[in-house]
């Protein structure tokens, strides 16, 4: 990975006018043979139910409604389809992790979930978002697992990090940071943030910059 300052500042306003354009949901999927047709890049965001993936998308975007949030857990229930300015997809997935959604329909979440992630070309990168507070648990290394074996390119993103101390969320950093060390499809810094404070959305939406620069779609 490239630490030239001037590159660096480049990927920065592509991720800065990227999320500052239109931003539209344009499709919800709740089965396999629903899914949109494959154009352009896309980016997904994975996590616990509650783990804040649909305020995370809200801070990127600046807008507080194109994503629905809640305060109860599992509200998404399908591949929420968002178009970024055209140049970028993104999909807001559903939350696993959530017992009392029921086990059919936690099962039926899965399988689409595995099913998109299995058959998606144009998939860059899946975010994966931990609680800062509670750090990796055993749910989410069975994400990681799948990823790992389905050979899709993924990072780790802390959310609610605001909630945490300076030196406890470095302490979480590093070690979530050791723990994905030798995973084959890991991307090995982990990001922190906040939608709330807006801790760390700026890096990530460079992050994103970056990532659409090397699969030659830059912004």
């Amino acid at each position: 990975m490239s630490t030239d300052p001037t590159q660096t500042d480049e990927f920065a306003e592509a991720g800065r006018k990227l999320f500052a354009g239109a931003a539209d949901f344009i499709w919800a999927a709740s089965r396999t043979d629903n899914l949109p047709p494959m154009e352009g890049v896309e980016i997904a965001f994975a996590g616990r139910s509650n783990v804040g993936k649909s305020s995370l998308v809200n801070a990127l975007t600046g807008r507080k409604t194109l994503a629905r949030t809640s305060h109860t857990p599992g509200r998404t229930q399908e591949l929420n389809f968002f178009d970024i300015g055209g140049k970028l997809r993104l999909v807001d997935m559903p939350g696993y992790g959530f017992a009392a959604a029921g086990k059919e329909k936690v099962e039926a979440w899965t399988k689409l979930i595995q099913a998109y992630l299995r058959g998606r070309a144009n998939l860059a990168r899946v975010y994966v978002l931990i609680d800062s507070r509670h750090g990796l648990k055993p749910n989410d290394t069975g994400v990681l697992d799948g990823l790992d074996t389905a050979a899709v390119s993924y990072q780790i993103v802390l959310t609610k990090a605001d909630e945490l101390t300076e030196s406890a969320l470095t302490a979480r950093v590093a070690e979530i940071e050791a723990a994905i060390k030798r995973r084959p499809a890991a991307f090995p810094v982990v990001q922190p943030t906040s939608s709330r404070t807006d801790l760390g959305v700026a890096d990530l939406r460079t992050s994103i910059g970056r990532l659409l620069a090397e699969r030659g779609r830059p912004v």
